[in-house]
């Protein structure tokens, strides 16, 4: 019986496949669209799974982490958005000065928080020195902390309202303390997609072009991907060889994260949220198509904390972290909770049977994992 053979696949059209993933060969964009669209889930799930254990082993990573929204006002007006307060309507939505935004941050960052992530809206008041001087406060108040910051949609926003080329911007932005980039945004690159749900954000190829700047400046940064919406397989696909293209060019994508759509409270509320099938088949078609991205997150605070498990089996490596203050995701209808304790983390991994390691933002280990056992940990959503 070949190796192929004890896998187990159901669909014939995976045996293929599953010889190029034995071999560590590269699939192509006909073998996404078998992976992404095939009936056998499990069998997908396998192959992903050789993927993710011979790049990690049992090792499952995760950090302690916060959020900090500066602003919720917004001049693109994406209908896939629930978070967004439009500018003629700013009254309504919040927009923190420098020492507001510090001392938001300071409520829950202590010496166990080892990353602040911080995106919000495209504010046109907003502008290159007022990211110059929170990130400086920022590093001020915090100097242990690393700051992963502004997504390429934002980036394109400040330099354009600052009048500044990018280049520039990037520049400054590392020397006031600029760490690394989240990969929000990004959505899904094809046009036909942008133009139904987000038409008045930065289009796919700027993205991409945004990206490649970020990494030449020596600024790691994630990459996403936004399914369960109006795209189609094969544009989910498409997504993915652009982003591998680039990650071939730079090496600067360190995580892809599959951020399932959530649709209540936006303009595509008469959209269905996505199932727990879709969410692990994409994870698992992220992880065999971007062979060159070394972590693939599943992000607990969209999938909630049983299919981030279960995704554990079907290519991720990643759970995030703590996240305490998101509101992003919640604003859309997301209901995993404002943050989960360190113990709670680790448990879920370990149920999931895998080891748990805390990391930094760049993936270095962090000391050593607590030693809770699941009798000894509770359900608790509040910051660690």
């Amino acid at each position: 019986m070949s190796i192929v053979s004890d896998l187990r696949l159901l669909d014939p059209h995976l045996a293929p496949i599953a010889e190029k993933v034995l071999a560590g060969d590269r699939l192509d964009r006909a073998d996404g669209i078998v992976v992404a669209t095939s009936d056998d889930l499990l069998g997908v799930g396998r192959l992903a799974n050789i993927v993710r254990e011979r790049l990690h082993g049992d090792r499952t990573y995760y950090n302690i982490n916060r959020h900090l929204n500066p602003t919720n006002v917004c001049v693109a007006s994406c209908k896939l958005c629930a978070y967004y307060v439009p500018w003629r309507d700013r009254e309504r939505g919040w927009t923190y000065s420098v020492e507001q935004a510090v001392e938001v941050a300071a409520r829950d960052v202590d010496e166990s928080v080892s990353e602040l992530h911080i995106v919000g809206g495209l504010h046109p008041q907003l502008r290159a020195d007022y990211y110059e001087e929170l990130f400086r406060e920022l590093k001020r108040r915090f100097p242990w902390i690393h700051l992963k910051a502004l997504t390429m949609i934002e980036l394109d926003f400040i330099a354009t309202a600052s009048r500044m080329e990018l280049t520039e911007l990037i520049s400054r932005l590392k020397e006031a303390g600029l760490d690394s980039c989240p990969g929000g945004g990004a959505e899904i690159f094809a046009e036909r997609v942008r133009n139904q749900i987000c038409d008045h954000k930065t289009d796919g190829n700027r993205w991409l072009d945004i990206a490649r700047e970020v990494h030449r400046a020596g600024i790691r940064s994630n990459c996403t991907m936004l399914y369960g919406h109006v795209e189609r397989a094969e544009e989910r696909i498409d997504h993915l060889l652009s982003l591998r293209e680039l990650q071939d060019e730079t090496g600067g994508f360190q995580c892809m994260i599959p951020l399932a759509f959530h649709p209540e409270n936006t303009e595509l509320d008469h959209l269905p949220p996505t199932g727990g099938r879709l969410d692990v088949q994409t994870i698992a078609t992220s992880r065999l198509m971007l062979d060159n991205v070394p972590h693939i997150k599943a992000y607990w605070i969209m999938l909630g904390e049983k299919i981030a498990q279960v995704a554990l089996d079907f290519g991720a490596n990643d759970l995030d972290g703590t996240v305490v203050d998101e509101r992003i995701t919640s604003a859309a209808g997301g209901t995993a909770g404002t943050g989960l304790e360190r113990q709670r983390l680790e448990y879920l991994i370990r149920e999931a049977g895998r080891t748990p390691v805390l990391r930094d933002t760049l993936y270095r280990p962090l000391g050593s994992s607590s030693a809770a056992s699941p009798s000894s940990v509770g359900a608790g959503a509040s910051a660690s």
